[in-house]
């Protein structure tokens, strides 16, 4: 039903696609002029409406770069209670700053991060306050206003951008020929990392610039499942009653992931960054064992004992690790000051 309506939507496509083209079209032409930083920017994004692994990626980069350089995150905060821009620091909920960045702020306190819907006003912030060596800007591929330094374009597997259509008959939020403004092209959620005639077929679909880098991404899940003051196995919670909360914009691949541990469950399938409500948390509460994400896990806000989620993480072949690598530190060697 709900494809059905997609399909009988898709003259609203055509408009929302042609309103995309122009918008694009009057950056690319400076009649809408992004803004270049002195600090070095690395955007983070995709074409579609989520599902693609920004957040995982976002972890990747603070894991690969905070060693050695001064790291401030910046994100619109989807779903905050809050405007304007605010700085995570201890007191920070998840109504403050949303749920990714408090994701992203307690599993690395060690950096900065700070949420603005004013990308712009952010960067300034952020520079005038706490002067990073390097700013990431999360789900900003859309945000022309801003110019960046880098750019790494996600794309899913399962959904690669050139066979998708615009919404609401597809999930593409901008024109597929906007892919040509990537450095890197990042295929994420591969079943296994793929062999290299897998990789040529993939390329030969999203026929890259010459100038672009492909990397190809599997998300690798942990074997534990951390909830508040404990952690347990998947042998443990076999034959209890187990349910799987989501509220991400794609859920599949956990699913498979959770099929292959032998685990029995019911899944209870919210829409992306849902807010759950006490009704909703006093349901979760009939079931022995809740298995969750952890963008979902800090939306629970520490109401549910019986809760537990999986860490995620993207994995890449040591190949595609330098090059990611390379590119970055090009960027970073543009201006002496921000080398390590």
């Amino acid at each position: 039903m709900v494809q059905l309506l997609r399909y009988l939507l898709f003259p609203i496509s055509l408009l929302y696609a042609a309103g995309v083209h122009v918008r694009n079209f009057l950056f690319d032409m400076d009649v809408f002029k992004g803004e270049k930083f002195s600090t070095p920017t690395i955007v983070i994004g995709n074409l579609s409406v989520g599902g693609t692994g920004k957040t995982p990626m976002v972890a990747y980069l603070i894991e690969l770069l905070s060693p050695h350089y001064k790291i401030a995150v910046l994100s619109r905060g989807y779903k905050r209670k809050t405007k304007g821009i605010v700085i995570a620091d201890g007191s920070s909920s998840v109504f403050d700053i949303g749920d990714e960045p408090f994701q992203i702020a307690k599993k690395y306190p060690f950096i900065t991060m700070a949420v603005d819907a004013d990308r712009r006003n952010g960067i300034r912030e952020l520079e005038r306050l706490i002067s990073p060596e390097l700013i990431i800007l999360d789900d900003a591929y859309q945000h022309r206003w801003v110019r960046p330094s880098m750019t790494f374009l996600l794309t899913s597997y399962g959904e690669l951008y050139p066979n998708d259509w615009y919404l609401p008959t597809g999930n593409l939020r901008d024109a597929k020929n906007q892919a040509k403004r990537a450095d890197s092209i990042v295929v994420t959620k591969c079943p296994k990392l793929p062999a290299e005639n897998e990789k040529k077929k993939l390329v030969a679909i999203l026929r890259p610039k010459t100038s672009q880098s492909v990397v190809f991404g599997e998300l690798k899940y942990d074997n534990r499942l951390i909830g508040l003051e404990r952690t347990t196995t998947f042998e443990a919670v076999k034959g209890k009653q187990v349910a799987l909360v989501t509220g991400i914009a794609n859920p599949t691949p956990l699913l498979i992931f959770l099929k292959s541990k032998g685990l029995v469950f019911e899944h209870l399938k919210f829409p992306d960054h849902h807010n759950f409500t006490d009704k909703e948390i006093q349901s979760f509460k009939t079931y022995d064992v809740v298995v969750t994400t952890e963008k979902d896990f800090v939306r629970l806000d520490g109401r549910l004992s019986n809760a537990y989620y999986i860490k995620i993480q993207h994995r890449f072949s040591e190949n595609d690790n330098e090059i990611i690598l390379r590119g970055i530190t090009k960027i970073l060697k543009s201006d002496p000051q921000h080398l390590s």
